[in-house]
């Protein structure tokens, strides 16, 4: 029997957890923190056991991964590099769904001495988006074409019908990381010349697209897309952009919360209050007599009436409810609060869109080339997001152990011999793209 790790039970773990116990030849082992929640998502099966787990513990992680086949870090992507040189030292496999650091790309020939694969990046954005691109991106070289316009954007979002908070977004994973990706600055190429954008202008710089039949979305642009011309060997490509879907409005919302400060990871200097409003008010330098949602606008520059200033109103930063006592930072107590404010209800369902855009140059013509994937969760259920985060880790894991995967060393899932079977695999499941092609009248 193969024995499977998985460090962590967080929001898209159950998915991986219920994939990996169906395969009969596999025992597979949660660690979390807390344990209750690995033992909810295992459910008594007898292939799987739950384990209280301490993150910082360093010897006992390794006790964990010396005793696994394959490792899979569902952690916060700052532990990766330290489980991966656990794993390197046992020999042991590793999947992870988080963006490679460069620490990690540095264990690249450690890994292949070991003869062990760290392949990162398996989930859903990043993970389903590299292998959806790489399979039309290797079709269109196939066929004697090459790419000169590529665009991808991906959107984790609430289902129309349940879009009913005025931020128009709901949690279905960490809100944290959310929060954090609203800081991250932006790179990309637009018809030849790199574009840079500072985090603090990151809400300033989208534009409304449209994506047939299923709306209207803002989109702005993901991290830094320029690396990507050579992950992809777009080398023709004078375009080069990855991108963000988001229902209208939160752009111009997350801008004014970036503004106010609220994304701030450092403790508040002289601030004595103890309420969400207390907090903004001290952000601001707002008197005690001032009307605190009128000063908020005048310092974003808005009316008191703007849609904006009514979105922070309803989320409770100009309110009376106390901060957390075991928190001490603007950003984690927003994290708080708005796990409180927008979760998704059990009952709910949320929706992924991916939508990617190529122009393909062939030698008589061009053609415009979309490739779509619109997925839901399943109430009471999985969410959208963890399934298509999860079972991608999950799909490779089998694959690892099944030796249908044979390279070694630190990798992404852009080779052939990795994407086309979990694609494969992923659309058995109904998570499917759907592909248009028309050519380009000059």
């Amino acid at each position: 029997m193969k024995h499977v790790l998985v460090l962590g039970a967080g929001m898209v773990s159950r998915p991986m957890i219920q994939y990996l116990l169906d395969q009969p030849e596999y025992h597979v082992i949660m660690a979390s923190r807390t344990v209750s929640k690995a033992e909810h998502m295992i459910q008594g099966h007898p292939q799987g056991k739950a384990f209280a787990l301490d993150v910082t513990d360093d010897k006992k992680v390794e006790e964990f991964v010396s005793q696994a086949d394959v490792v899979v870090s569902l952690l916060p992507y700052t532990y990766h590099v330290k489980v991966a040189e656990m794993c390197i030292r046992h020999k042991k496999h590793m999947v992870t769904t988080s963006y490679v650091s460069d620490a990690m790309k540095a264990l690249d020939a450690r890994a292949k001495a070991a003869g062990i694969l760290i392949l990162n990046e398996c989930g859903l954005d990043p993970g389903i988006d590299h292998m959806s691109a790489m399979r039309i991106i290797h079709g269109i070289t196939n066929r004697q074409g090459k790419v000169v316009s590529f665009r991808s954007t991906t959107g984790a979002l609430p289902a129309h019908e349940a879009n009913n908070n005025p931020f128009g977004y709901k949690f279905s994973w960490s809100p944290r990381g959310v929060l954090l990706a609203s800081r991250n600055a932006a790179q990309w190429l637009e018809q030849g010349k790199e574009i840079s954008i500072p985090g603090e202008q990151l809400f300033e710089n989208y534009y409304l697209q449209d994506v047939p039949g299923v709306g209207t979305f803002e989109n702005y642009p993901n991290r830094n897309s320029v690396p990507y011309k050579d992950i992809y060997g777009l080398q023709e490509a004078r375009t080069v952009y990855r991108g963000t879907f988001r229902m209208t409005g939160w752009c111009e919302t997350l801008r004014s919360i970036v503004a106010l400060g609220w994304l701030s990871e450092e403790p508040p200097r002289g601030f004595t209050g103890n309420t969400y409003g207390d907090l903004t008010r001290h952000l601001i330098k707002a008197s005690q007599q001032d009307d605190l949602s009128t000063a908020a606008a005048r310092y974003l520059g808005l009316k008191p009436s703007a849609a904006i200033i009514k979105r922070l109103n309803w989320l409770g930063l100009f309110g009376t409810e106390p901060l957390p006592t075991d928190k001490n930072n603007p950003l984690d107590y927003l994290n708080v609060l708005t796990l409180k404010k927008m979760s998704m209800a059990p009952h709910e369902r949320d929706m992924v869109v991916m939508h990617h855009e190529f122009i393909a140059q062939y030698p008589r013509h061009q053609e415009y080339v979309t490739s779509t994937l619109v997925d839901y969760g399943i109430p009471d259920t999985d969410t959208s997001v963890a399934r298509t985060v999860a079972l991608p880790a999950a799909i490779a894991v089998k694959m690892i152990l099944q030796k249908t995967i044979a390279i070694t060393g630190v990798h992404i899932p852009v080779l052939p011999a990795i994407y086309n079977p979990v694609l494969d695999e992923l659309e058995s499941m109904g998570i499917r793209f759907v592909e248009t092609s028309e050519k380009i009248t000059p």
